[in-house]
């Protein structure tokens, strides 16, 4: 199995063998820790003694004044993560992240690899008939490196959300600690009860230890006094209240890979929950739509892999925030550059938006016409300088 492999990228809180300097990280803290109260501000701070700076930092941790560890942003280079993986991490609302697209990754499978031999077959397969498919519908719209990314996209919705991926992720010491003490958490209450946590657990464990060989892991910030959670994972969405107004709450189904771009929108609250396991459901791309022998041939073979969770598995979404920042979300991805799924799944979500609005909300029904007309290049307030 591909293991996860973590970089500290060089910076000012790095040593020479490139793990953490954490002398630097607690220096660093007990100097803006004084900043509330000393009249002189940080430059003074700077000059005092090593040992009054190490003891304000210390203190403040002890006290979970953990603000002052957040100035500190270290950037990760992390290889062989499962997509699943960073989706939790790119839920979370504090980083930066330059992820490889599936777009541009063909499955190749290797020895040891998690991927198995019938999702590379699948794969394959797929491969060639989403090509044949786009260039008989569309034969003069897209080039031959364009048709390729475009079955690629698709055919990966056959291979599992555990598909291992490289991305470059930047935040803070106090966040990424964060993040540890919410997998701790998770793994104590949903650990190893069903294949997906089994796997899931395993992966978050070996995160966990290449950031403890890094010396990332502080034990002072692990303490999760609020008792918080990974954002990504909701239960009983069923349950939740649906609403459109200034603010909005909607619940609908997307597949893994939907929800992956989805996540990239930080603005905007996510939370997922598996469908019932004896009733799966999975995505179907629209481009099969209008042939019944193709739907069914997709869904017998996303039955064949529905033990490594694919990436084209429906699960439930509970998405909620402002309508301004659904709007910001729609200037991105109601464009024929974004992926189809979340593309049309944000077209719905506006139109019911619109539908569903009260009398009370005259205004924001007015505001959301601008936005009903088409793609956002049809936007007023948008300016595309794309072709």
């Amino acid at each position: 199995m591909d293991q996860i492999k973590v970089e500290l990228i060089p910076s000012d809180y790095s040593k020479e063998d490139n793990t953490l300097n954490v002398e630097k990280v607690i220096s660093a803290a007990g100097h803006y820790a004084g900043v509330c109260y000393e009249e002189e501000g940080l430059n003074k701070l700077l000059k005092e003694d090593p040992e009054k700076t190490e003891k304000r930092a210390m203190r403040a941790l002890k006290q979970c004044h953990h603000s002052v560890f957040g100035h500190t942003h270290i950037t990760l280079n992390i290889e062989n993560i499962p997509k699943i993986l960073a989706m939790i991490l790119n839920n979370e609302k504090e980083y930066n992240t330059s992820e490889k697209s599936a777009r541009y990754t063909p499955v190749v499978r290797t020895d040891n690899s998690i991927i198995t031999k019938t999702e590379e077959e699948l794969y394959n397969k797929w491969m060639d008939i989403f090509t044949d498919k786009i260039i008989e519908e569309y034969p003069d719209s897209f080039t031959s490196f364009k048709i390729k990314t475009l079955s690629q996209e698709n055919a990966r919705y056959l291979v599992t959300t555990f598909m291992p991926t490289k991305m470059v992720y930047t935040t803070s010491i106090r966040q990424i600690n964060y993040i540890v003490s919410w997998m701790f958490k998770y793994i104590n209450e949903n650990g190893y009860k069903d294949e997906f946590n089994n796997k899931l657990c395993d992966s978050m464990m070996d995160f966990i230890f290449e950031l403890e060989r890094l010396h990332i892991v502080i034990d002072g910030l692990l303490t999760n006094d609020k008792n918080r959670s990974l954002s990504l994972f909701g239960k009983d969405l069923d349950k939740k209240e649906i609403h459109y107004g200034d603010n909005y709450s909607i619940l609908y189904k997307a597949s893994f890979a939907s929800v992956a771009q989805a996540n990239r929108h930080r603005s905007i609250s996510y939370q997922i929950e598996m469908v019932n396991e004896n009733n799966k459901e999975y995505f179907v791309p629209p481009i099969l739509e209008d042939n019944d022998s193709l739907v069914n041939e997709w869904l017998t073979d996303m039955e064949k892999v529905k033990d490594v969770i694919p990436q084209g598995e429906l699960v439930k979404v509970y998405e909620c925030d402002s309508f301004d920042n659904l709007i910001s979300k729609a200037k991105e991805r109601l464009c024929t550059h974004a992926q189809l799924e979340i593309m049309r799944q944000t077209r719905k979500t506006l139109e019911e938006y619109y539908n569903n609005l009260s009398p009370n909300c005259s205004l924001t029904k007015e505001d959301i016409k601008k936005y009903l007309k088409g793609a956002r290049c049809t936007f007023s307030d948008y300016n595309c300088n794309s072709d």
